[in-house]
């Protein structure tokens, strides 16, 4: 990777320049000017709204997912360069359906309608949604009537993907036809004097053919920003913000092994130095030879000191005789923070705690969810499995959270441009508690240990047969219960082993991998042959919905 290696990729014909990125807690100058660069979509509860930002953020501009509550004040205090109306699961006719402020429309602020957001502009500005003859879902052909502005270089024909029921039936005075398919006369539209643009379909998502170029479209030649969002930019202000923010104290990071906590290590040891301890618990529910080879790397490789906490006795301890996975959960985080604490205590004090928190973990604390039967905002439950979640709040630390602006393969390219490692950059997702959550019943060392050879068997063969990187998860369960089996002509009664195998890009959906068959034969025959205390492999063919990745 080279010196400007960027947070999305370069479009073509626009020079890439630095820009100032805050990511802590504080906003500064650097966070203002990038505001400058803003694209912010306002969040109707609709599934894609992230995604949304996410494809924003490919074109090297910075966006934000904010509550659809968010007033005119406000966003005229942001100043973004344009909106983005996200879709969302009501219809604007409905009694409680959500709506935006209409003193949006006044800003002089360009606007983009996706699906809900659309047809609450049409709504908003005199025009008419009614419930359409046909719904329209799925793949549809686009014929493009205006290929200006919106659709500049999108081709006749494209392919979006559609999700609706409602439909224009007559446009705001002003608006022009964009574009229509065979089930939707106003598939697209524009009144290109006021820039409020409107789209029936989803260009965010990956199959709309012509989406991204429609987004950069929108987000270049409508809003005029400059793709100023990369990571060079970002770790530069990163560092100066964190050396401002910290001073001379000292900041105590947790360390999981994972590419967000190595990403925040690398990224504060470049900022501060030897003020920076790493703190790994070694809660034993890590896979084969994990513990040693994130110490080996950071230690003697890369020279950040860690602490190693050896605390494998107290965790089988705490779940002892525990089968129901909610209780495993529970008694590990409690265990966790009662290990914490003491370990903070022994080495500090400390005035900062460090903590990877992820932009997803920002959206999801913030009250951005509508209840799709009443239009109302819900609160939602922030995930538990934080490395550091639920801390005590008399530990009295300041938060330092420099990756709070990101999204997860954002973390993944700052990773890579601080020359963290691959095998930690493209580690692929492992949950907090551990291995204690891919054996199912009551944990104990020996099942442990059965499911730690099984699991370094998948891994091996995975990377030998180059699938790594083309799946998203790939780990081994063990089941609680046992079959009758036979070996040399004896009879055994042995543990069943679960491969699961999947493919996703968020890990909000995923669906089982299609693994070669003479792969899945290779995994299968060495774990029967080589893992003592299991005969029989099992492949778990279970999308997303209606299963999830994990089986606790």
């Amino acid at each position: 990777m080279g010196p400007h290696q960027d947070l999305a990729v370069t479009p073509p014909s626009i020079e890439t320049s630095p820009s100032a990125i805050l990511s802590i807690d504080e906003p500064s100058n650097g966070l203002k000017e990038l505001e400058r660069q803003m694209i912010v979509i306002l969040d109707f509860g609709s599934q894609y709204s992230e995604l949304i930002a996410r494809r924003i953020r490919e074109t090297q501009v910075y966006s934000e997912v904010l509550s659809y509550r968010t007033t005119p004040e406000q966003l005229r205090q942001l100043n973004p360069m344009g909106i983005i109306l996200s879709g969302g699961p009501s219809s604007v006719y409905d009694v409680g359906a959500p709506t935006c402020d209409p003193g949006i429309w006044d800003l002089g602020i360009p606007v983009l309608g996706v699906c809900y957001g659309m047809q609450l502009m049409v709504q908003h500005l005199g025009g008419s949604v009614e419930r359409a003859e046909r719904g329209e879902y799925g793949k549809a052909q686009v014929a493009i009537d205006d290929p200006t502005d919106l659709l500049t270089n999108v081709e006749e024909g494209t392919i979006m993907w559609m999700s609706h029921g409602d439909s224009v039936k007559t446009m705001p005075k002003g608006f022009q036809l964009l574009a229509h398919t065979d089930n939707t006369p106003c598939a697209a539209i524009a009144d290109h004097q006021r820039q409020f643009y409107g789209v029936q379909f989803h260009p965010e998502v990956v199959h709309s053919i012509g989406g991204q170029a429609l987004i950069r479209n929108f987000v270049y030649h409508i809003c005029h920003c400059q793709p100023t969002w990369t990571t060079e930019a970002f770790v530069d202000e990163s560092i100066r913000e964190i050396r401002a923010r910290v001073g001379d104290s000292r900041v105590l990071l947790a360390l999981s092994g994972g590419v967000d906590s190595s990403t925040l290590a690398f990224l504060l040891y470049k900022a501060i130095g030897d003020q920076l301890t790493c703190m790994f618990i070694d809660q034993g529910f890590m896979r084969k030879g994990e513990p040693e080879r994130l110490m080996t790397l950071f230690k003697e490789q890369f020279h950040i000191p860690v602490e190693h906490v050896k605390a494998k006795e107290r965790f089988l301890a705490a779940v002892a005789g525990i089968s129901d996975p909610e209780e495993k959960r529970k008694k590990i985080g409690h265990e966790f923070i009662r290990v914490f604490e003491s370990e903070s205590k022994r080495l500090g004090p400390f005035d900062f705690l460090a903590q990877g928190t992820l932009y997803p973990d920002v959206i999801e604390s913030a009250d951005t969810n509508v209840d799709p039967k009443t239009g109302e905002r819900v609160a939602v439950k922030i995930k538990s499995h934080h490395n550091v979640g639920g801390l005590p709040k008399d530990l009295q630390f300041k938060l330092v959270e420099p990756l709070r602006k990101l999204f997860k393969d954002e973390v993944r390219k700052v990773g890579r441009s601080i020359d963290l490692p691959e095998e930690i950059v493209n580690r692929q997702p492992f949950p907090g508690p551990g291995l204690a959550i891919r054996i199912l019943g009551e944990v104990d060392n020996e099942k442990l240990e059965i499911l730690r050879d099984a699991d370094l068997i998948v891994r091996q063969e995975i990377n030998r047969s180059g699938l790594y990187n083309e799946v998203w998860q790939a780990f081994a369960v063990l089941l609680p219960v046992k079959s009758v089996g036979v070996m040399g002509d004896q009879r055994t009664y042995a543990y069943p082993i679960v491969l699961r195998i999947v493919t996703s890009e968020d890990g909000m959906t995923a669906d089982w991998a299609r693994i070669p068959y003479d792969v899945l034969e290779t995994i299968a025959t060495r774990i029967v042959n080589e893992v003592k205390g299991v005969n029989r492999v099992v492949y778990d063919i279970t999308s997303k919905p209606p299963g999830t990745i994990e089986w606790e």
